[in-house]
This record gives C-alpha cells, structure tokens and sequence, in this order.
C-alpha cells in the first residue's frame, strides 16, 4: 500500500489535457484518477481516436475520471449571439467527447459577472439556461452528471437559479473553495446551507484571499476544518477534486488532506 492511497482512491487530481499523455506513468504508477481539463486547443486540433486512445488507456487501468470542460473566453449566457455560438460550439466539443471516456462529471463555468451582466440579467440568464439544457440533454444521454462550478459569482443566487430551473438530479453545484475566498471573497457560509441540495462536487485548493492561488489546503486562509465538519454533520458525499497547479503541491495536498484525516470522521 503507498502512502495516501486512502485519499488518492477518494479524489480526482486536475490534469490539463495536454499533460494527460505526458504524464501517464505517474498516473499509473500512483494510481491517480484525473479530472481531464479540456482547455486551450485540443478540442479544435486533437482526433477524436486521440481521445479515443487515451480513454481506453485509462479504462484498462481501472482509474475513473472526471472532465472539466473549457470556460477561457467562454460566456454561456452572452448577449452577443456570435459570442453565445462559439460558446456554445466549443463546449459541445467536451461534451460529445464523454462517450469515450465515461467519467463520473463534466464541470462547467456558468460565467456570470455582475459587473458586467447586472444590467441586463434576466435575458443573460435566459440564454445561459437554453445553453446550458443543451449541454444537460448530452450529459443526461450518457448518464454523466454536469456540474455547475462558482468562479466569480459572489452568492449562489444565479447557480441556485439555473439548477432549480434544470431541475435534474444530472444537473448539480461543483463548489470551488478557492474561488469562494478569491472571486466572491466571502464564506463558504454564505453558500451553505443554501447549495446543500444540489452539491455534488469540490474543487480543493487555497489562497489567501487575494488571488486564485492554487495552494495546497492549509497554506491560506480557508476554513477547512469548518467546511469538512459540516460536510460530515449533514452527511454530504461530493465528489472530491484536488487541484494543485504543480506536482509539489499535489503531495503538498496530499500530506495536508492526510492531516486533517478528511476521510476517517
């Protein structure tokens, strides 16, 4: 048994796609199951047997995975049609691809800035929910969950509001804690009890507050002990993604998970 095994058959690790095949022997050789970041180029310039081949290779290994889809540039609601088509394009091009590699989410941005939406909110969530029913009926076909991740939004209300109006259980909340304390820069308070019904994710990583850090947990300020303490009163199961930006700080969160004995409560 290798150290952390514990933790590492409970979680999902970000692995940009690009670095997938590249890194695959540490995969391997530790088991880790990647949530595959489908980000830059590779949805216009990759083959379909590429993905296919890659797939397989994780499949013959027994390792699950996860899928985050693009959100560079990306605005699922915009108001400019030829935006909101590109948009929609390219997160079509994740989608179609989850067939192949089975995973267990595909996590999306939903894209919403108030400073620039506020305006005019009610037609951009309108076209963010034509958007994103689409993207659900895709993920509904090939029984794979979409998950709705904060980036910027600085409350629930317009995350709460698409999932409600989605209403599936194949539509559900990634709560990214990091963004929580960079973007919104607030609590994870202010989103729970609220988003409780519909969590199905995490997206593990820390930061002082001041920017989007990518630190390992306990090298900021976030409330970890907090958070993992209400997770285990109410009996919440989510899907754990650890999403550490270099190898070091990957066992860095590793070691830090392990401390705080997450997975023995």
């Amino acid at each position: 048994m290798q150290p952390f095994d514990h933790i590492i058959s409970r979680c999902f690790v970000n692995v940009p796609y690009p670095r997938l095949a590249q890194d695959l022997d540490l995969i391997r050789t530790h088991r880790l199951q990647p949530e595959i970041g489908l980000e830059g180029e590779c949805l216009y310039t990759t083959p379909r047997e590429e993905f296919a081949a890659l797939a397989a290779e994780l499949q013959a290994e027994g390792l699950a995975c996860t899928i985050h889809a693009p959100f560079f540039d990306l605005m699922p609601g915009a108001l400019d049609r030829q935006v909101r088509a590109a948009s929609r394009d390219k997160l079509r091009r994740a989608f179609e691809l989850l067939p192949l590699f089975q995973p267990r989410s595909i996590v999306c941005h939903l894209g919403f800035e108030a400073n620039k939406h506020h305006f005019k909110e009610k037609e951009w969530f309108g076209h963010a929910l034509t958007t994103f029913r689409e993207l659900l009926a895709m993920a509904e076909a090939s029984g794979v969950t979409l998950m709705v991740e904060n980036t910027y939004e600085a409350s629930p209300k317009q995350i709460r509001a698409l999932l409600a109006a989605l209403d599936s259980p194949f539509a559900r909340f990634c709560f990214d804690l990091g963004h929580s304390l960079a973007f919104a820069q607030n609590s994870w308070r202010d989103w729970f009890p609220t988003m409780a019904p519909w969590l199905g994710q995490l997206h593990i990583h820390d930061n002082d507050g001041t920017r989007d850090a990518h630190l390992a947990p306990g090298q900021g300020s976030f409330d970890f002990a907090g958070f993992f303490d209400y997770l285990h009163q109410e009996g919440l199961d989510p899907i754990w993604t650890l999403e550490p930006h270099t190898e070091e700080a990957l066992w860095q969160s590793l070691t830090a998970l392990d401390r705080m004995e997450c997975f023995t409560r």
